[in-house]
C-alpha cells in the first residue's frame, strides 16, 4: 500500500495514523459489501434511510441538511472512513476535527476515558494540516459516490438527502491566519485541486465516478474552537478574519465556564452528586465572562450581517477539571457526557433570557443560530431537536458500545416522537413542543426542558448515581486468539481500526471470530481497553496488521506486515510472532477474509 504520509508523533514516539489512500478505502467498501453486507464493519441494518422517516431536515447557516444530527469535531471526524461511517448512520451535518497551526503534537496515551461519564486529554488533530485536508476531501468524494451507488439504495433510500461539512479551526489568530491554515481553509472552500489529484485513485468497482462532476465547494462555514482562556478580543478578531478573509459563516464555540465557578460547582456537586469532580478556579478566572460573552455575541452578529455572512454560537466546549481518576496521564483533563449536558442546557437557558429574541431557537426569529454538543443520547435527542438547535452533534455517546451504530436509533427516536404527535416534519414538531411547554406554564420548550433536567425526579440519568454503572467484566486474561467475542472493540473504536473475521473451519484455535486491527488506524486512545470485558488491552494484544512497509519496521508495536501476492495476502511477522504468521495468513485468505483487495497491498516482492 502506498501511504499518504507520516502522521504527527505523540508521546510514545509512534505515529498514531497513516491514513489509507482513497483507492484502498473504496476497494474495501466494494469487497466488504460483497462478502458480508457491511461497510467499514457497520451492518446495513444500522444505515439511515431518510425515505422511511418524517422530514427531519433543518437549515444550518442558510444551507439545508437532511437531519440535524452529526458527529462533533473530535475522534469521529478525523479520518475519511470515520466521517463516512457517521454519514451512513444518518449524520448530515459533520463538524470536522479541529485543525490548528501546530500539527505535530505530543498527545499522551491513553487519551479517552469513557468508563462512566466522559474525560479526555486530546484536543486537536493528530494529522498534519495537508493530511487533514486530504482526509476531508476523500470523505466528501466517498459520500458522493455512495449517494449514487445503486447497491445501497434499498438501505439509504433513493435520496439520502443533503449533507454539510463544517470546518473547525483553533485556537488563536496567529495560527488561524497563518499561510498553512489559510491554505487548508481555502482548500475546502474550493477543493478542485485535491479532487482532481484524487480522481485517478477511484478503483474499478466505481469506475463510473472517475468522470463524475464532484461538487468542489466542500465547506462554507466554520466553527471556531476558542479553547479555554482565549481573550474575548482575540475571539472577535478571529471571527471577523474568517468572515472577511475567507467569506465564511462563523460559529463560535462557548465554554461552560460562562456559568461561573460557584454555579457550575453547585450543579455538579449539589444537584447531580458528582462530589469527586474537582474544578479549577483558575480556568474560570482566565475564561470569557458571561457579560463579555453577551457583548461579543451582539458585536459578531452585527459584523456578520454587515459582511453578508451568518453568525452562530455553539454550546459547549468540554469543562476543565482536575484529574482525580489516574487513568489518563495528564492533568487537567476535560469533562464531557451527561453532566456536561445539564451544564450546557442551563447555560443556553441563561443566554436566552439575557438575549431575548436574539437566538434563533424555541420559536424565536433571532439572527444568531445555536448548535449544540453536550451529552447527546438517544433518550434526549428528540427533546433537544425540538428546541430549534442545529446541528446537534455527538461524541461521548459514540464512544460507548455500539459506536456509529448508535446514530440511527437516535434519528429513529426523533422520527417516532414526531409521528406519535401527528406531525409531518421536524419544524412542526418544534412548534408542537413549544405549544406544549406554553400550555404547561413555561415560557417555552427550552425553559421546560431545563426545568426537567434540574428536577431530581427526572434527572437521574445525569447524576453520579445514574452514571456509575461500570462496563461488564469477566475473570479472564485477554489472549491473541479467541475471546468472549463481544464485538465491543470494533464498535467503540472511533477510528475503525478493529474488525472481526470468522475462524476458518478446522483451525485449531479458540473462538468462532477473531479480532484484528489495522495498526496504522490505531492511535492508542485506550477506549477499547476501557470497555473490553477481559483483562488486557485489545490494541496491544490482538494481531496488529500493517499495510505500510515504511511504518512496519519502526517497532512502535509488534505485528504483521501484509502484502499482496498472486491474488492472496502474504504475512511477514515481527520478531517473536513467527508461529502466528501462518495461522493469520489462513484467516486473512479465507472466503470472508481480509476486507481489502490484495491488489491494493504492496506487492510481496516489492
Amino acid at each position: 500500500m502506498s501511504a499518504t504520509g507520516t502522521a504527527a508523533g505523540h508521546a510514545s514516539g509512534a505515529a498514531p495514523f497513516t491514513p489509507f489512500p482513497l483507492g484502498v478505502l473504496l476497494g474495501r467498501i466494494a469487497r466488504e459489501w460483497r462478502t458480508r453486507g457491511r461497510i467499514f464493519d457497520l451492518p446495513a441494518t444500522r444505515f439511515f434511510n431518510a425515505s422511511t422517516a418524517p422530514d427531519l431536515s433543518v437549515r444550518f447557516l442558510g444551507r439545508r441538511a437532511a437531519t440535524p444530527l452529526g458527529p462533533a469535531a473530535g475522534p469521529h471526524t478525523q479520518l475519511a472512513q470515520n466521517i463516512v461511517l457517521g454519514w451512513l448512520g444518518g449524520s448530515r451535518i459533520v463538524e470536522l476535527k479541529t485543525v490548528q497551526a501546530l500539527d505535530e503534537l505530543a498527545i499522551s496515551r491513553p487519551c479517552i476515558d469513557m468508563e462512566t461519564v466522559g474525560y479526555n486529554v486530546e484536543w486537536s488533530q493528530e494529522l498534519r494540516i495537508d493530511q487533514s485536508l486530504e482526509e476531508y476531501v476523500k470523505a466528501w468524494l466517498i459520500i458522493e459516490i455512495l449517494r449514487g451507488w445503486e447497491e445501497l439504495e434499498p438501505f439509504i433510500g433513493p435520496d439520502a438527502g443533503a449533507h454539510i461539512f463544517d470546518i473547525s479551526v483553533g485556537y488563536d489568530l496567529a495560527g488561524i491566519s497563518s499561510e498553512r491554515v489559510a491554505a487548508f481553509i481555502d482548500g475546502l472552500i474550493d477543493a478542485t485541486e485535491t479532487i482532481e489529484r484524487l480522481r485517478p485513485e477511484i478503483p474499478e468497482p466505481f469506475a463510473a465516478w472517475r468522470n463524475h462532476p464532484f461538487p468542489s465547494r466542500v465547506a462554507g462555514s466554520v466553527t471556531l474552537s476558542t479553547f479555554h482562556g482565549c481573550p474575548p478580543d482575540e475571539i472577535d478578531a478571529i471571527a471577523r478574519h474568517l468572515m472577511t478573509r475567507h467569506g465564511l459563516d462563523v460559529v463560535v464555540k462557548l465554554n461552560p465556564t460562562l456559568l461561573g465557578f460557584d454555579r457550575v460547582g453547585e450543579i455538579l456537586s449539589g444537584e447531580l452528586g458528582f462530589d469527586e469532580i474537582r474544578l479549577r478556579r483558575s480556568a474560570f478566572d482566565a475564561d470569557l465572562s458571561f457579560s463579555r460573552a453577551l457583548e461579543l455575541i451582539g458585536d459578531l452578529d452585527a459584523a456578520a450581517r454587515e459582511h453578508g455572512r451568518r453568525f452562530g454560537i455553539k454550546l459547549t466546549n468540554t469543562l476543565v477539571v482536575e484529574n482525580h481518576r489516574g487513568f489518563l496521564p495528564d492533568d487537567p483533563m476535560y469533562l464531557s457526557g451527561p453532566p456536561l449536558h445539564v451544564l450546557a442546557t442551563t447555560l443556553l437557558g441563561e443566554l436566552d433570557r439575557a438575549l431575548p429574541g436574539t437566538l434563533a431557537i424555541d420559536g424565536h426569529e433571532g439572527t444568531v443560530e445555536v448548535s449544540f454538543s453536550a451529552g447527546i443520547t438517544k433518550a434526549n435527542f428528540p427533546k433537544v431537536a425540538g428546541l430549534g438547535l442545529a446541528p446537534i452533534t455527538v461524541c461521548s455517546d459514540l464512544l460507548k458500545p455500539g459506536g456509529y451504530g448508535r446514530l440511527r436509533p437516535m434519528l429513529s427516536a426523533l422520527a417516532d416522537a414526531i409521528s406519535a404527535t401527528g406531525c409531518a416534519d421536524l419544524e412542526t414538531w418544534r412548534a408542537h413542543e413549544r405549544s406544549a411547554a406554553l400550555a404547561a406554564g413555561f415560557p417555552g420548550a427550552l425553559a421546560a426542558y431545563v426545568a426537567a433536567l434540574r428536577d431530581p425526579a427526572q434527572s437521574a440519568a445525569y447524576t453520579q448515581a445514574g452514571t456509575a454503572r461500570l462496563p461488564r467484566r469477566v475473570d479472564h486474561v485477554l489472549e491473541r486468539w479467541g475471546c468472549v467475542e463481544c464485538n465491543v472493540c470494533v464498535t467503540v473504536c472511533p477510528n475503525d481500526a478493529f474488525f472481526r473475521l470468522p475462524t476458518p473451519a478446522g483451525m485449531g484455535i479458540a473462538g468462532r471470530q477473531q479480532y484484528l486491527l489495522f495498526a496504522e488506524l490505531c492511535n492508542e486512545c485506550g477506549n477499547c481497553m476501557v470497555f473490553c470485558p477481559e483483562e488486557g488491552d485489545p490494541a496491544a494484544v490482538k494481531p496488529a496488521l500493517f499495510l505500510d512497509p515504511d511504518r512496519f519496521p519502526r517497532g512502535d508495536r509488534p505485528g504483521f506486515l501484509l502484502a499482496g501476492s498472486h491474488g492472496s495476502v502474504s504475512v511477514t511477522p515481527s520478531p517473536g510472532l513467527e508461529a502466528d504468521a501462518m495461522r493469520l495468513a489462513e484467516i486473512l485468505n479465507a472466503p470472508e477474509g481480509l476486507p481489502l483487495d490484495p491488489a491494493d497491498l504492496t506487492a510481496a516482492d516489492a
